[in-house]
């Protein structure tokens, strides 16, 4: 997946650039393309998107930030490794969002949103026997960004931001085969905020992350 950079000369404003290769490493990533623990060496990475080094050296800064890379001294950049104790604490933390997200969206909900939702819900479930990984995944975080919208809190959804990221990692081997089971409780969880019912829209939202994970709460 080249990214054309003709000239190669370091541009006064790399941010497009840089952006098109964040999306190219983390496609990477989250596919397991790119290993837990692979390095990420510079040169390599820039003779591959034939882009300069610099780009190259700012998107895997941007990745170290949203937790997918670690950066460190005189080892260079590699992809992060995620151990078992970090798992169950990453989860953890994202079943605990994820409830407070789904309660806030049953007490806040909006029925054009709403609207939004279910559009979203039937094509990922229509997808989800058939359907390509890669569309499911944007379908997938699609779904937790309307449900985010409807709660309707920016600080929550900033920190949820790069925290899904670094989950995802985590989900990804398990997505594809359970992808029926995940659309049925995204459908449980949309139906108690459809309710109104904020305990019961948390309790599943917290119940499907542990699910996707194949961890017990």
């Amino acid at each position: 997946m080249p990214i054309a950079n003709g000239d190669k000369k370091p541009a006064l404003n790399h941010s497009p650039l840089t952006q098109q290769l964040v999306e190219a490493l983390r496609e990477k990533i989250m596919s397991g393309e790119l290993a837990s623990g692979e390095r990420l060496v510079e040169e390599r990475l820039s003779e591959e998107f034939s882009v300069s080094r610099m780009p190259v050296r700012e998107a895997l800064r941007q990745l170290a930030a949203s937790g997918l890379v670690i950066i460190e001294p005189r080892r260079g950049a590699s992809v992060a490794k995620f151990h078992g104790d970090l798992l169950r604490e990453l989860v953890e933390v994202r079943a605990t969002l994820e409830a407070l997200n789904a309660r806030l969206a049953a007490k806040r909900h909006d029925p054009e949103q709403i609207a939004a939702l279910e559009a979203l819900l039937a094509e990922g479930t229509k997808n989800a026997h058939s359907g390509d990984a890669d569309v499911l995944a944007v379908l997938n975080q699609k779904f937790h960004l309307a449900l985010g919208k409807i709660a309707a809190n920016s600080v929550l959804q900033e920190v949820m931001l790069s925290l899904r990221d670094r989950t995802e990692v985590l989900f990804a081997p398990r997505s594809q085969a359970r992808a029926p089971q995940n659309w049925e409780e995204h459908a449980a969880i949309l139906r108690a905020v459809i309710k109104g019912d904020p305990e019961l829209a948390g309790l599943l939202a917290a119940r499907h992350i542990y699910n996707a994970a194949g961890i017990e709460p």
